[in-house]
């Protein structure tokens, strides 16, 4: 396994995380789970998420079928 293939798992584990964590804060807001204080918090934190858009061209990027060039272009 080279350093590429490591990223790209690296890249993969990142994205499934971000994933989880987006679902979990989902579903502690939709069960109310949260108090207003952390949820405006969170909302007033200048670090923003990656947006979904980042999310589907890092799937995009590191799917087995498809290529760096396949990626770029599909959100160019």
């Amino acid at each position: 396994m080279d350093h590429r293939d490591r990223l790209i798992l690296a890249l993969s584990a990142l994205i499934r995380a971000e994933r989880e964590a987006r679902n979990a804060w989902d579903s502690a807001i939709a069960a109310d789970a949260l108090p207003p204080e952390v949820i405006h918090a969170v909302g007033d934190d200048p670090k923003r998420l990656i947006a979904n858009d980042d999310l589907e061209l890092a799937e995009a990027f590191v799917s087995p079928s498809a290529t760096r060039a396949q990626a770029a272009a599909r959100f160019a």
